[in-house]
């Protein structure tokens, strides 16, 4: 009898191991599951922290004259308006806080369902906005190496050429392209030597004639330039502008400030510049009325219009 107890002792006992064997594994499945549900749960948190951002600044300049003619109130925080600023300027930026290393490695490496469509310079563009613009990690990786390597896109053609931009890519992006056109009243040697064609010899040439002009008035001005014809000009034009016109004071300045300008180089052109303006009303004020009186000649009188054009009073 005692051995028949103890035999079914032996059954019951076992019988409830298996019961708890079973429990662990159930509840080891369901662990593993809400482990999974977690984990998606927060790569997608992650990637629609990526895909979706909810922090974009918008700074936009109006100068006061636009302004005061009914146009768009700038949108600044409180601050005066910069009257030195571009007549329209308008950026988008996206900042984000840093994060952590994994946090990252989910960014980079879950594809992007939906990519996004903003402005961008492709000089200046982060790899991630590379990503979000629908690059895959290693075209967006490989677009910035080539600039890092001293590679740079001048134009939107430039970007169709890289390798790693499909037609169709190029296509859906190129209206959102902007490569920011170079100034030659603020560019300097840098910026100059960056140009097609133009090396350290023409860049320093760009900005000792701008000094001697005491500002460029209009792009063609550069031809004015030993060895720059219009072949060598037509290589960049596109690429340059004259945002804010220098305005020579060429019908108010004394003959011995007229002289040292490249377009006069003379005393006696000066001073007769001078008696002109002293004995006509300033109606007559025009490069053309002194090529009448015979005080210029064609050529100078061709040059100092490209400065009274521009408000040169």
């Amino acid at each position: 009898m005692k051995f028949r107890k103890s035999k079914a002792v032996g059954k019951d006992g076992l019988a409830g191991s298996f019961r708890l064997g079973a429990i662990a594994f159930v509840f080891l499945v369901v662990g593993f599951d809400a482990a999974l549900f977690i984990h998606r749960a927060a790569v997608l948190h992650i990637v629609a922290g990526r895909d979706a951002p909810d922090t974009v600044y918008i700074v936009k300049y109006i100068e006061n004259d636009n302004v005061a003619s009914g146009a768009e109130e700038p949108v600044t925080d409180g601050s005066p308006h910069p009257s030195d600023k571009p007549a329209v300027r308008l950026e988008v930026q996206r900042r984000e806080a840093s994060h952590e290393r994994l946090a990252r490695s989910v960014r980079q490496s879950v594809p992007r369902t939906q990519p996004e469509l903003f402005a961008f310079n492709p000089n200046t563009v982060s790899e991630d906005e590379l990503m979000r613009l629908g690059f895959t990690p290693k075209q967006a990786s490989s677009i910035v190496s080539y600039r890092s390597k001293g590679g740079r896109f001048r134009r939107r053609e430039d970007f169709a050429r890289s390798f790693v931009v499909s037609d169709e890519m190029y296509s859906r992006l190129e209206p959102f392209i902007e490569i920011p056109l170079t100034d030659i009243n603020e560019a300097d040697s840098a910026a100059f030597d960056a140009l097609p064609g133009i090396g350290g010899w023409f860049a320093s040439k760009m900005v000792s004639y701008r000094t001697e002009l005491g500002g460029y008035t209009c792009k063609e001005q550069l031809m004015d330039i030993w060895k720059i014809d219009s072949v060598k000009y037509a290589a960049f034009e596109d690429l340059i502008e004259v945002r804010k016109p220098y305005r020579y004071p060429l019908w108010s300045l004394p003959a011995d400030s007229l002289r040292l300008h490249p377009y006069i180089r003379s005393w006696t052109l000066a001073r007769a510049i001078v008696l002109y303006r002293e004995h006509n009303p300033e109606s007559a004020w025009r490069a053309d009325s002194l090529l009448r009186r015979g005080v210029v000649t064609r050529e100078q009188a061709a040059r100092l219009r490209l400065l009274e054009n521009f408000g040169g009073k």
